[in-house]
């Protein structure tokens, strides 16, 4: 789905309301209407991910996601026994249950930087922070298995096995 359309016709009306003004004002909105551009496009990313989730929560057996492909919005419609199946990368143990809503206050120039990186990867915020979150708690997870394995090899590195049988070649 392209959405230069439908962002032309934010911008254009923007630039079209100005010529009633004088030239600076012409200026200004010319201005104004390239620095809405992105803004816009990220706005429009998002109306189209929530409203695939919510025709996504409707069908039931099928998932609706939206894409970036450029400048262009994809939509895919895929049976939910492929969207359930995650690749490698988006593997998470404990990905079951219901869904529970949370409020989350960024800094504005973070919520701009994440909403940036969610339409790079074609998703929306939502999906972003949820993608996010699930990556700390995996990395959290490695960290604590990890920590885990230590602890259960350092009492046999503790028990002195190695100097032990050197005394004893020493003493026999």
């Amino acid at each position: 789905m392209r959405l230069d359309p439908y962002l032309d016709a934010i911008t254009d009306s923007l630039v079209a309301a100005a010529e009633l003004g004088d030239e600076q004002t012409r200026r200004t909105a010319a201005a104004l209407a390239a620095a809405v551009a992105a803004p816009a496009r990220l706005a429009v990313l998002q109306a189209l991910s929530d409203m695939a989730a919510e025709i996504s929560g409707e069908l039931g057996d099928r998932v609706v996601t939206v894409r970036l492909d450029g400048d262009d919005a994809v939509l895919e419609v895929r049976s939910e026994m492929s969207a359930e199946t995650p690749s490698p990368a988006q593997t998470f143990e404990d990905v079951t249950g219901d869904i529970s809503r949370v409020t989350l206050r960024l800094v504005e120039q973070i919520k701009a930087r994440a909403e940036e990186a969610a339409a790079q990867n074609g998703v929306s915020l939502n999906s972003w922070v949820s993608q996010a979150v699930q990556g700390a708690l995996r990395e959290q997870m490695r960290y604590q298995r990890r920590a885990d394995e230590r602890a259960t090899r350092r009492p046999a590195d503790e028990t002195g096995a190695g100097p032990s049988e050197t005394s004893e070649r020493e003493d026999g």
